[in-house]
């Protein structure tokens, strides 16, 4: 009885989370009349949407704008935020762990006007920069408090023993550290280029034509009087896809990066 309510609610929980992607790839497939309709299933199912968004739609300069977006953000964040997690791991300084933690806490809408203010001065507004840059702001307390958490449950017997042996910090660091948090530093990666990859509110007030990313333009699908569902639900297969497929391949990285920092030693 037991496993049979256990599976059960398995399954409606899944059903639940599911159930808008199954919706969005149905969607992707069937005719503007069928989906306004109600009529997802039965009938005929078309490529034309796919068609659409990827003959009409510049799909390929919106995905090396977001690409190009979201590996630069992704890669300051790791650059920053990893040797400031471990200086904060190792320094015990659990105030600046706090404040971090506040910024993180931030909505995005609070920041958006003041960013446009500072960004419009310097003259950065479209550009690649203004947008790698906010990104990059928005991931660095993720990736600081996912790895300072990794850090402190790494024990510091590996790092003695290399500064024993003439190593200074930085060399400890890079040397011995790094590669033993690897799972931290793949899963605080992973989510800080899908946040960058999935954001929109930053991407729309700082973007331009030229510099517009997949989630912006997905916007283009809603006009004036109506919304094209199949094209905007093909564009957003198409955005989800590869970011299922990697998380599904390095899923275990995540899920290790996430608890390590639950065991200590």
């Amino acid at each position: 009885m037991k496993r049979v309510l256990r599976y059960t609610t398995i399954v409606v929980v899944l059903a639940v989370f599911l159930a808008p992607f199954l919706w969005m790839v149905l969607a992707s497939l069937r005719r503007h009349i069928d989906i306004t309709s109600g009529r997802l299933f039965g009938g005929s199912f078309t490529l034309r949407n796919y068609r659409t968004v990827f003959d009409d739609f510049q799909f390929g300069d919106y995905v090396v704008n977001s690409l190009v977006i979201a590996c630069w953000s992704t890669a300051l964040s790791l650059l920053i935020g990893l040797p400031a997690a471990y200086a904060i791991a190792r320094g015990g300084m659990r105030r600046t762990a706090m404040t971090i933690l506040v910024a993180r806490m931030v909505p995005g809408i609070g920041l958006v006007t003041p960013w446009y203010i500072l960004f419009n001065y310097a003259g950065l507004t479209g550009t690649y920069t203004s947008m790698v840059i906010c990104h990059m702001l928005v991931s660095l307390p993720f990736v600081v408090w996912v790895m300072m958490n990794f850090f402190e449950g790494l024990s510091t017997d590996f790092e003695d023993a290399a500064m024993t042996d003439g190593a200074g910090p930085l060399g400890a660091f890079v040397r011995i550290v790094l590669p033993l948090s690897l799972p931290g530093v793949v899963t605080s990666g992973i989510l800080a280029f899908i946040f960058s990859w999935n954001n929109f509110l930053f991407s729309l007030v700082l973007s331009s034509k030229s510099t517009k990313p997949l989630p912006v333009a997905m916007y283009s699908f809603i006009g004036y009087s109506e919304v094209d569902w199949g094209g905007l639900m093909a564009a957003a297969v198409s955005v989800t896809l590869p970011v299922l497929v990697i998380a599904l391949f390095v899923q275990r990285y995540i899920v290790a990066g996430l608890t390590a920092g639950a065991v200590k030693g």
